[in-house]
């Protein structure tokens, strides 16, 4: 294969020792900088790939993004693994965010 030609995409199997390992990699880095991280895998459709919910107590989850961008465009491209984070809040975050930020319910009028 030429160094310009894409890698073929490996299948997306979690029981994968190559996506093990990616997801492995990846929790180790994201606990390296929060400690309290929890985690969850699952199949997902879009796109295709093995998901990695990364739930961290943090304000800014882009601090979590920012530690493993880099690497998961590495794992993407260079080595085929399709693999995904989606860091998010727990669910106690989630409610006071509610509670600070209200949705205003419209009375179905729309303004054209």
């Amino acid at each position: 294969m030429k160094r310009d030609e894409p890698v073929p995409e490996i299948p997306a199997d979690e029981n994968d020792p190559r996506i093990k390992a990616a997801l492995a990699e990846l929790r180790g880095m994201i606990l390296e900088r929060f400690p309290e991280a929890t985690f969850t895998v699952s199949r997902g459709e879009d796109p295709v790939g093995i998901y990695l919910d990364a739930t961290v107590d943090i304000e800014d989850l882009d601090e979590v993004t920012n530690i493993i961008l880099s690497r998961v465009v590495d794992m993407q491209i260079d080595e085929g693994i399709p693999v995904y984070v989606i860091p998010g809040w727990p669910e106690h975050r989630i409610e006071a965010y509610r509670r600070e930020h209200p949705v205003s319910r419209s009375r179905g009028r729309a303004i054209l």
